[in-house]
């Protein structure tokens, strides 16, 4: 019952997704302030359908409901029930879905916050996050959901994972899971992909902001420097502990060869967190002295 609740629930935060980033760019259009309102309420709307989702996740994650297969994947009877907690990030599809979530809820905080000190922008921010948050929400309901169960179906040779029953398929619900990977079962596990997801959502703010200027025709306008330079500090935050708390973490893996070996994994994190700091520096020069105005679009 509660996994079938977390799939409508994400099923309806996908279609009202798509509804607010059509409808904010219509209102925009068409200069009807209404139908802008109304992609803000829908905004809001997918994180609390989200968060519902996320819910019933991490639910079936406590409870161990082995008849969905993500719970299946990533817990065991061996697990605490505060490990079972921190699987909702420990494989693809919770993972997705826990990034779906912390962004749409960054894109519901700002819509909130700023409908009215951004009102000329505020259709264009609407779109552009609303466009990105669609698409993972999108990735989540099509290809990664959390929700498919095991089926046995004649003629299959191995299970089938489906949301709904094939034909002539018959759920199959293990006696146990497979639990988390055993590199994932360290106490960096409880702190750094929250906080580094924190960081890479946080980040869809300075870049809606800087798209809508864009749209706008107003790139050399401070006001959207200073609207957008708390939410980047708040995201470069979230990421400078997220590499600090993954370098802790690679350290105790050797498998992973510590943190600094310069390979993709690390790169994906440094990288934007480089570039992070290089944002956030030259929006204080415009900010304090003028400068750098269309550098911070690029």
């Amino acid at each position: 019952m509660v996994p079938d609740i977390g799939l409508i629930a994400l099923i309806i935060a996908f279609v009202f997704s798509v509804y607010a980033t059509l409808l904010s760019v219509y209102g925009e259009l068409s200069h009807q302030a209404r139908w802008v309102a109304s992609a803000r309420n829908a905004t809001v709307a997918v994180f609390a359908l989200l968060t519902i989702s996320v819910l019933s996740v991490v639910y079936s994650l406590i409870v161990m409901d082995f008849s969905q297969a993500y719970v299946a994947d990533v817990t065991s009877t061996a697990m605490s029930p505060f490990l079972r907690i921190t699987a909702l990030w420990g494989g693809q599809q919770g993972s997705v879905l826990f990034w779906a979530w912390l962004m749409s809820g960054f894109v519901a905080v700002v819509v909130l916050r700023k409908w009215e000190s951004n009102a000329d922008l505020m259709p264009y921010i609407i779109f552009v996050a609303m466009l990105t948050t669609t698409f993972f929400v999108g990735v989540v309901v099509f290809i990664t959901n959390p929700f498919t169960k095991m089926w046995i179906v004649p003629g299959a040779e191995d299970l089938v994972l489906a949301i709904f029953q094939p034909a002539n398929g018959q759920q199959y619900i293990p006696y146990e899971g497979s639990g988390l990977n055993p590199l994932l079962r360290h106490f960096g596990m409880i702190g750094h992909p929250p906080t580094t997801y924190l960081g890479f959502t946080g980040f869809v703010i300075p870049f809606a902001f800087a798209i809508a200027a864009l749209l706008k025709k107003d790139t050399v306008s401070d006001l959207w420097i200073r609207s957008v330079r708390r939410w980047t500090l708040v995201a470069w935050i979230f990421l400078s502990i997220g590499l600090i708390l993954g370098g802790r973490w690679a350290y105790d893996v050797l498998g992973w060869g510590g943190f600094w070996g310069w390979d993709p994994v690390e790169n994906a994190m440094l990288m934007p967190w480089l570039t992070g700091t290089a944002f956030l520096h030259s929006v204080m020069m415009t900010e304090k002295r003028g400068m750098f105005k269309r550098w911070n679009i690029l």
